[in-house]
């Protein structure tokens, strides 16, 4: 049996619909350089009337370098429901905050589990986050601004033990920035 040239047509070992071998590469190209880790993500958002803005979000630094792989840009609006006096035309931005933390904690487990062969066979999530509006309209300084309280529950079909999932779902890194605080630079600018 020739086996000169068996890696170049093997099939790319994939777990959970996720690539292991090339997110195995990128594990590989930073334990060899940690300056490959640094990514920068951006977005630029504009008002368009009342509570509705759009942010548009294409380019990203990863690698060392610049992305040119995206050749359009993602648009996102938020908008406020009409209790707080918008058009309810899209979520609002404590909602897309619930939205990136259900979507990295999914994509988070998938990953992770797919890098120790653990089968993942669906993933659904609830999230419910409390809070109380007078804070962020100046009503109270006693009240905090955003949530007080966010519930996950994530139903899982995998044969892996529910501990061993949430050790996984802790390298969630959209979890981590709500779970923790972190600096901010604010910088505001008048034209």
């Amino acid at each position: 049996m020739n086996n000169t040239n068996v890696a170049a047509t093997e099939q790319p070992t994939c777990v959970n619909g996720v690539n292991v071998d090339h997110l195995m590469g990128v594990i590989e190209n930073i334990q060899a350089d940690e300056s490959v880790a640094r990514m920068q993500f951006r977005l630029n958002n504009k008002w368009i009337d009342g509570g509705l803005n759009r942010s548009r979000i294409k380019d990203f630094f990863a690698a060392g370098q610049e992305d040119d792989t995206r050749t359009d840009a993602f648009s996102c609006d938020n908008d406020e429901p009409a209790i707080m006096a918008g058009m309810d035309s899209a979520p609002n931005p404590v909602e897309y905050v619930l939205h990136a933390l259900a979507g990295c904690l999914a994509t988070t487990v998938v990953y992770h589990a797919a890098v120790r062969g653990i089968a993942i066979d669906a993933i659904d999530s609830s999230l419910e986050g409390d809070m109380d509006v007078r804070g962020l309209l100046g009503l109270s300084n006693d009240v905090r601004k955003g949530y007080h309280d966010v519930r996950v529950t994530m139903r899982i079909k995998t044969s892996a033990h529910a501990d061993e999932i949430r050790e996984l779902a802790m390298f969630s890194a959209v979890y981590d920035i709500v779970s923790n605080s972190l600096p901010v630079n604010l910088v505001i600018v008048t034209y």
